[in-house]
């Protein structure tokens, strides 16, 4: 039995030469219009365009949240089975592939695109908060009481765990599978070719396209505009630098110049090199606080917090008859939302460094090694954070008072704190840097219809863009403009969620035709 024939696609087809760039065509243009328009829009009106993506979001939270839930479980599900089916076998770019990167440097850029930056924050801030009752507690537990701790770790490790990198796994699975068994161009359109043919070179492939640019890009910004308000925040606490306006567009600058050089290397002399530093700083950061704050302490924590995940994984998966409303909308569908919004972002990049893989390596690689090094990580830091607010002490008793302040105030209860901190801003610059390059070589490939080796001048212009994007809205829209864009970004998810389950049909389907076909499958 032969597979069914697919439509002839080729990267770059359609592309139009113009300016020293080579874009596809309608995809660049249309995107960079809106992106355009969007930010004029949240500049002269930012409290009216805040109010409108907020309630956005907040519609699509409390009246979709069971479509999330329902989206966010059938991925683990379809990822677990594919671990386990002999689909597995099948190699990412046929039999003979292998793979372009070491494990390592592999794991490294694909942990750091994902949520590496996130976990700096919201391993200390989210459990604290959760314990607290900052802003709800999970399934309605007795706030600062021993379950509350438990609930707390196991909510927390419930949103960085499994359920996120499902999402991200389905959607580089998908598009890697497309790109390297079929020979389609690396973009979110090849995916759905088994489903709707040659029909996705037209304007269905088209709005896929931007929509994914637009939700990867304003993610991007947004994030970079935040964490920059939550670098300077942490430089105040610690050194008393001045946290201005301008300290904080001088974040973003430099973020964005480092990140320039790196999109400039490519990914073998820039990201990778950046996803490396990262590691080995996250690493060391890691064993200080482990051995710092008590190996003991950190053995029962690890063995707490695998134990709460486990026990409050399927009840936090539940969305019938939900009582924690507050709670569970504002932090598991939200989250949810999320990842779903910048999953085209991660999912192209992971893809895109994952050619020669298996798929039943790929699905472990993504799906079980971030959920493990989580557990350790949170066991580590949230475990320390927890302790600290249970026994009193430094200002996590007291709760959270400021997100960005939390993993300082933490560290400040461990020896040398100056030097602990320093390493931690360091780190989440660094992450920052990785999150800017490889987000704007997803959109690069994109937007050049699938093509990984466009021009370097069209890579630099959308790591400038975004760098740009950050530093207008914060300067001329505050915080105001930047919640807008997070909210947009968010409610985004909604039509993504539509979007990634048509997908995972899709690649379902693509896969038993492969394992079908004589001699395409194997490992």
């Amino acid at each position: 039995m032969t597979r069914p024939k697919d439509p002839v696609m080729t990267p770059g087809q359609d592309n139009t030469q113009r300016w020293g760039l080579d874009f596809h065509y309608p995809v660049f243009p249309l995107s960079a219009l809106a992106i355009l328009a969007f930010i004029i829009y949240a500049l002269v009106f930012p409290v009216a365009a805040s109010a409108q993506l907020v309630g956005a979001r907040g519609w699509a939270i409390e009246h979709f949240d069971w479509l999330f839930m329902i989206a966010g479980n059938l991925f683990v599900v379809v990822c677990l089975i594919l671990v386990v089916l002999p689909l597995g076998r099948i190699r990412l770019g046929g039999r003979s592939a292998r793979p372009e990167h070491s494990t390592l440097s592999w794991f490294s850029m694909l942990f750091a695109a994902g949520m590496g930056i996130g976990l700096m924050f919201w391993s200390v801030a989210e459990p604290v908060a959760y314990y607290s009752d900052w802003y709800g507690t999970p399934l309605n537990v007795a706030a600062e009481t021993p379950e509350a701790a438990r609930a707390a770790i196991g909510a927390t490790l419930f949103h960085w765990g499994l359920h996120p990198w499902a999402i991200y796994a389905v959607v580089g699975l998908s598009l890697a599978f497309f790109a390297y068994n079929r020979g389609l161009p690396l973009t979110l359109r090849s995916a759905f070719t088994p489903l709707f043919g040659a029909r996705v070179r037209g304007w269905p492939g088209h709005v896929i396209d931007i929509l994914a640019v637009l939700a990867t890009i304003f993610g991007l910004a947004t994030s970079l505009g935040l964490g920059a308000t939550q670098a300077a925040s942490g430089l105040h606490y610690l050194f008393d630098v001045p946290n201005t306006l301008g300290t904080q567009l001088a974040i973003i600058i430099v973020v964005t110049l480092v990140a320039l050089f790196s999109v400039w290397r490519g990914i073998d002399g820039g990201v990778k090199l950046f996803s490396n530093i990262n590691m080995v700083l996250a690493l060391i950061l890691l064993v200080f606080v482990i051995v710092a704050g008590s190996l003991t302490l950190f053995a029962a924590n690890l063995g707490e917090a695998a134990l709460a995940y486990a026990s409050y994984l399927l009840p936090l998966s539940n969305w019938i008859g939900r009582e924690d409303a507050t709670w569970y909308h504002g932090w598991t569908v939200f989250y949810w939302a999320w990842w779903i919004s910048w999953s085209p972002f991660v999912g192209m990049f992971i893809a895109r460094i994952s050619r020669g893989r298996t798929v039943r390596e790929f699905v472990i690689a993504v799906l079980m090694v971030p959920t493990l090094v989580s557990l350790v990580w949170m066991a580590a830091f949230g475990g320390n954070a927890l302790s600290q607010a249970e026994l009193g002490v430094g200002a996590l008793a007291d709760g959270i008072s400021d997100v960005s302040l939390a993993m300082f105030q933490m560290l400040e209860q461990l020896p040398f704190t100056t030097l602990t901190s320093t390493c931690a801003i360091v780190l989440v610059l660094v992450f920052f840097i990785t999150s800017s390059d490889s987000g704007s070589l997803v959109i690069d490939t994109i937007t050049a219809g699938g093509k990984t080796d466009a021009p370097k001048t069209q890579r630099v212009f959308w790591a400038t863009l975004e760098g740009m994007i950050a530093a207008i809205l914060l300067y001329g829209g505050g915080d105001a403009a930047l919640s807008a864009i997070q909210a947009g970004a968010v409610a985004a998810g909604l039509p993504f969620t539509l979007v990634l389950l048509v997908m995972v049909v899709s690649l379902l389907k693509g896969l038993v035709e492969e394992s079908r076909a004589p001699g395409l499958a194997s490992a």
